[in-house]
């Protein structure tokens, strides 16, 4: 019997070493169309976690019960109920966000990143394992969708989270952050070609990271290793 995750390192797998969209490049398609600013890549990362983590809970609790030629169509069944519900309450509390994002928040439910957990994760652990993996992937999405958006609205117009107010309320007003008036952006950063540019720049900056992190870790673990017979002779 094979020992389950801890929670951290589910946690730290979902958010960095296997986050879906700068590893596996899932949900690629909401992940370029939607991060034209900070405030949509957020909300477009709220909306995807809330699905991802209910749909793994629900999945997990309905592994056993339900045969495995049919699990496919209900991991969808299950996603598109809860992309339902995020739609209306997105319609009712955030109409003017769900105007700019409405259209990719009903393709949360062919995102293979929500499937590829359900699957490969849900189905085969516990609640409280489900729970910490989708919040972990959830978190993670958050992280790339924002930090994308803030990047390419920076480049584009000099500003960041503006019209935060949106998703956040009329005091979020205040997180905004401007250059200035007279800053002269650069269109390109909030169009298509803008958008692969930027992820390119954000996996590039992950494997660079990743890489000094092995070569730091290599060189800690050769700086505490023992040593051996024939060194001390």
């Amino acid at each position: 019997m094979s020992v389950p995750p801890s929670y951290a390192s589910i946690f730290s797998s979902g958010l960095w070493s296997n986050n879906q969209m700068l590893v596996a490049l899932l949900g690629l398609c909401p992940l370029l169309a939607t991060t034209t600013s900070a405030t949509n890549g957020l909300g477009m990362g709220m909306a995807t976690t809330v699905v991802v983590v209910c749909s793994n809970v629900t999945v997990s609790l309905v592994r056993n019960l339900v045969r495995p030629e049919i699990r496919i169509p209900v991991f969808v069944l299950v996603i598109a109920s809860f992309v339902t519900l995020v739609e209306l309450i997105m319609q009712a509390f955030f109409y003017e966000l769900y105007l700019v994002l409405g259209l990719f928040i009903s393709l949360i439910v062919v995102n293979c990143m929500i499937i590829g957990r359900a699957e490969a994760f849900a189905s085969k652990n516990r609640v409280d394992l489900a729970l910490m993996d989708g919040l972990a992937v959830g978190l993670g999405a958050t992280l790339v969708l924002t930090t994308l958006g803030a990047l390419r609205e920076f480049v584009a117009q000099g500003t960041v989270f503006y019209q935060a107010n949106l998703l956040l309320g009329e005091a979020a007003q205040a997180l905004t952050v401007r250059l200035g008036d007279d800053y002269q952006g650069a269109l390109i950063a909030i169009l298509p070609p803008g958008a692969f540019i930027g992820l390119g720049l954000m996996l590039a900056l992950k494997n660079l990271i990743d890489k000094r992190a092995k070569h730091w870790g290599l060189r800690r673990a050769a700086s505490v290793r023992p040593p051996t017979a024939a060194s001390t002779s």
